[in-house]
């Protein structure tokens, strides 16, 4: 994400893929959508 520190968000979605695994996409409050693999997200 580029920040210091984490940024709370909403998962909206959850995808297999074949190369990298599990991808999780996430929305902030404003809008920003950010991405990655499950192991750069953590539950609040």
């Amino acid at each position: 994400t580029m920040k210091d520190d984490w940024v709370d968000g909403r998962v909206i979605d959850i995808k297999d893929n074949p190369f990298v695994g599990v991808v999780v996409s996430a929305k902030t409050d404003n809008g920003v959508i950010f991405f990655g693999r499950e192991e750069l997200f953590k539950p609040a």
